[in-house]
């Protein structure tokens, strides 16, 4: 078996045969190998198995120009034109690579959501892939396993009678269900362990059934292409390897008809897609929900449409670089793209599984991204969950304060496959309840459905200001937004009320703010 050290000797040996060693100076065949060696991750290697295949993301240098897209007045406008310019970038781009790689009779899966191509093959394809002018760089993508804090106690008997759950009365949904906004009109993707659509919680929500029929189409996508547990792979149905998606979706919109009210925008609709094999997911695999979301295709994976993208996908895994997450790009690039595309990403902030609460633990993809919308999790008394990671985040040196907000996620009761219901706790957990509110504001005023900005900033101002001792990143716990709490524990009822009635605030936000033309009229 080929060592790291080995596979950087290759590379030297091939970089001077392929630029002719016989006439070129020692010092420039040096200066080439050095810059080839740069742009391959040593972590490539960990996926090398019995036959001697490595498994690793090709990311081409030509990306999409989206900047465009912010100008588009609306998220279907956005949507399209995001779907067109990355697919013709891909289709330009990769074409010589694709050719070249069937050459090589290489497995290969071509992805459009950011310019890149996953690849199974030998070293020596590696090497030669690396002395390309087209290809920027050749990432590892490692297989992260979920990882999740112990529940923590679960309620008694006595505290399960509840009519509205603890955690849905705390940030005041009700409230805003009194005024008529459950959620209708807004679509929530998912993306996770995959989804028990039959689940009698979430089966009227699933934007496939009509009430007789199912139709998956458009609605469902499995990033699992091998493997598989209990679903296999490519699951023809939405299909829960886990347990862990159920229970997410049922925090966003479940609802069984019942007296137990434990969702936040029982309203909505879902469409899901499964990025994990029980439980372990790769960069590959979210990046294939992620290209699904901005273009749901049929189950053969045919005719995308943007038209039928959701307004919000949550996001509650993380790729952690200890375990060979060093792709910061490849998801980076995706998660802007998808957000360019007019689509809203809520993201766990990730759980500090020791139980040791420490600054800068918010340090995976995609939850450390600017573009994505990053939640930690807090208990039922209104503190930061003991597992719940900190900020700041650092991405290329500069750091950002995270979380964004905080929402409940310590013994949040929901659904879980098989019909069964029960508690869980995480900042997967708490993550649905910012997705689930993001959609009851849009129920409320539906154009915030084509400014995401705006939505991000009704939900970070009209949270409840939180504080702690803790000082994280030079950033004081006493100051808001802090590295602990973000902005603070979001409250439903205020941020739909901002969102009908802006001028009332608007002297809050100037000049971050500016109604939309409808209600500068009325």
């Amino acid at each position: 078996m080929a060592s790291k050290h080995q596979v950087f000797c290759l590379l030297g040996i091939f970089v001077v045969l392929a630029s002719g060693a016989a006439s070129a100076s020692t010092l420039n065949a040096e200066d080439s190998r050095s810059k080839q060696s740069e742009k391959i991750d040593l972590s490539i290697m960990d996926s090398k198995d019995e036959n001697g295949q490595i498994e690793f993301i090709i990311f081409l240098t030509n990306q999409a120009d989206l900047s465009e897209a912010v100008h588009l007045p609306t998220k279907a406008d956005k949507g399209a034109f995001v779907y067109n310019r990355l697919t013709q970038a891909a289709w330009q781009n990769q074409t010589p690579l694709l050719e070249y790689l069937r050459s090589q009779d290489a497995n290969y899966r071509s992805f459009w959501v950011a310019n890149m191509i996953w690849v199974s093959g030998n070293i020596h394809l590696l090497v030669d892939l690396a002395s390309r002018q087209d290809v920027s760089h050749l990432y590892a993508n490692p297989r992260i396993e979920l990882k999740v804090p112990n529940p923590g106690k679960v309620p008694s008997a006595d505290q399960l009678i509840e009519t509205v759950e603890w955690n849905i009365s705390q940030i005041r949904a009700p409230e805003v269900w009194a005024l008529g906004y459950t959620g209708q009109d807004a679509v929530i993707g998912g993306q996770d362990t995959g989804y028990d659509w039959t689940h009698p919680a979430l089966k009227e929500q699933y934007r496939g059934w009509d009430g007789q029929t199912a139709t998956h189409d458009y609605n469902w996508h499995d990033a699992i292409h091998s493997g598989g547990g209990v679903c296999g792979p490519d699951s023809a149905e939405p299909c829960d390897d886990l347990g862990h998606g159920t229970h997410t979706m049922g925090i966003m919109v479940g609802d069984d008809g019942g007296n137990r009210n434990f969702s936040v925008a029982p309203g909505a609709q879902w469409i899901g897609c499964r990025n994990m094999d029980r439980g372990v997911g790769t960069p590959t695999t979210y990046s294939d929900c992620y290209q699904w979301f901005i273009a749901p295709t049929d189950i053969d994976g045919n005719n995308p449409d943007p038209s039928k993208a959701p307004h919000i996908i949550n996001n509650s895994w993380s790729c952690p670089p200890s375990e060979g997450c060093t792709n910061i790009n490849v998801l980076r690039t995706v998660v802007e793209n998808v957000r360019a595309a007019g689509i809203l990403t809520v993201h766990a902030a990730g759980n500090d599984v020791y139980n040791n609460p420490r600054c800068g633990t918010i340090n995976t993809p995609a939850a450390i991204y600017d573009a994505s919308f990053t939640v930690g999790a807090t208990t039922s008394t209104e503190v930061i969950a003991g597992f719940s990671s900190r900020g700041p985040a650092t991405v290329d040196g500069v750091p950002i304060i995270k979380p964004d907000v905080v929402a409940p996620g310590q013994n949040v009761y929901s659904s879980l496959p098989g019909g069964n219901y029960g508690t869980k706790s995480g900042t997967s957990m708490a993550a649905p309840h910012v997705a689930g509110l993001a959609a009851l504001a849009i129920s409320a005023d539906p154009p915030l459905a084509d400014h995401i900005d705006r939505l991000e900033l009704i939900i970070t101002r009209m949270s409840i200001p939180k504080t702690s001792g803790e000082t994280c990143g030079g950033i004081s716990g006493t100051q808001v937004p802090n590295n602990t709490y973000g902005y603070g524990r979001i409250d439903v009822l205020g941020s739909v009320i901002l969102a009908i009635n802006p001028k009332i605030f608007l002297p809050l936000f100037a000049p971050a703010w500016s109604p939309t033309s409808d209600q500068e009229n009325g």
